[in-house]
């Protein structure tokens, strides 16, 4: 029997005698999650090599795979995942699988009708370049940050999310464009271009004035007025208006502690600092670290939990934990290690075949909409692979 089969009965025992499963060892526990992640990984992209447009992007309700094109605003998360785990084993299938899956994505670089050409453009050939340094990937990368910069009103002070919903409001930012600000912060470092950088600092100030609550929770949708001020402010994909939709707390903390990596202004850091303490400290936050859906919904503790919203909250919380003093630094620390123990129990993490070959289960992504409920989502995936390597990093292993 092989050392990861061994590895994955000792998990599954200790599920079934606990009800939060807590692996002793968290080096071959994260060790196996990756091993794991490469296996399903490569099977996925093995199963769409002759579809040469498609991306895996999720489940469908009839139980079939759900894949999308270059213009979804998750089209990118697939082949980052491919980069990091060639990060990891340098194998030249994994570099073959994510320069095609990359490639595929080529087209967004020219879309201005949408907010996260980041995701699509930064997660895929911004990894891709920052491992193998291919001069072909930067003018993809330089052409992106122009294209989302297309979308940027100056007396706003912000990058426009949708150009959809007209009769509900008139300019709407969402908390998860925050997310797309580091593709512009990077590329106006590469390109000596200040206006990218200029825009993604205006973006986040306007934000953080706007968005969040006295609790440090955030609104998912503010809409702006033509002049600049506050037209509504609305919660989309959460429970309610007032409610704090989990992922979108997610997306907060980790745009925050990523803006205060390349500013070093205090004001983000603080802006995280107190993200994460909404987080860390909600008596919603369920003792294993995985959130509902929304800190909010109705029918906790009968909520669905939503993995992506661990993951990315996880590796957000393993970065900021570095910038902070030794207190908050084992707290956030030890928050995220406790959402990746939990991510790699069988309870989350995929066997080997299963699972449409993604690594996660048991995401959510719309559920006002009634839209990828408790369903693997590639951007989980793409979160938990980084926060898995984010902890062998910071632990030296």
């Amino acid at each position: 029997m092989s050392k990861s089969i061994l590895l994955f009965s000792a998990i599954a025992l200790f599920s079934a005698g606990c009800a939060r499963a807590q692996p002793v060892n968290m080096e071959q526990t994260v060790d196996h999650a990756l091993t794991v992640a490469k296996e399903q990984s490569v099977r996925m992209a093995r199963s769409l090599e002759d579809r040469k447009e498609e991306l895996p992007y999720s489940i469908q309700p009839n139980g079939e795979l759900k894949t999308c094109d270059w213009s979804s605003w998750v089209s990118g998360f697939f082949p980052g995942t491919l980069w990091y785990l060639f990060e990891e084993y340098q194998t030249p299938e994994l570099r073959q699988y994510a320069e095609e899956y990359t490639a595929r994505v080529e087209n967004a670089k020219n879309h201005t009708g949408n907010h996260d050409t980041g995701f699509m453009v930064f997660c895929s050939f911004g990894n891709g370049y920052r491992l193998t340094k291919n001069p072909d990937y930067l003018e993809v990368i330089e052409t992106g940050c122009e294209s989302l910069c297309t979308r940027y009103d100056e007396t706003i002070g912000c990058i426009r999310s949708w150009d959809w919903g007209s009769d509900m409001w008139n300019y709407p930012v969402i908390i998860d464009n925050m997310m797309n600000l580091e593709m512009l912060l990077w590329g106006g470092e590469q390109f000596d271009n200040q206006s990218f950088i200029d825009i993604a600092i205006s973006h986040a100030d306007v934000t953080m004035k706007h968005h969040f609550r006295e609790d440090s929770s955030s609104y998912h949708v503010v809409s702006y007025n033509d002049d600049g001020s506050v037209e509504l402010k609305r919660t989309w994909q959460g429970c309610s208006d007032d409610s704090a939709w989990a992922r979108g707390q997610g997306w907060g903390l980790y745009g925050y502690t990523m803006m205060y990596r390349f500013t070093k202004n205090q004001a983000y850091l603080d802006q995280a600092v107190q993200i994460a303490e909404f987080i860390a400290n909600h008596p919603n936050l369920p003792d294993d670290g995985i959130p509902y859906w929304d800190f909010n919904a109705p029918d906790i503790p009968n909520a669905l939990r939503d993995s992506s919203a661990g993951a990315l909250i996880a590796s957000a919380l393993l970065e900021l934990s570095g910038y902070v003093d030794d207190s908050l630094a084992h707290k956030y620390m030890q928050l995220g290690e406790t959402q990746l123990r939990t991510l790699c129990s069988p309870e989350y993490l995929a066997v080997p075949g299963t699972n449409h070959h993604f690594i996660l289960k048991h995401a959510v992504g719309n559920i006002p909409d009634n839209n990828e409920i408790d369903v693997p989502l590639n951007y989980a995936d793409y979160y938990f692979v980084e926060a898995l390597l984010r902890y062998k990093q910071i632990n030296r292993f």
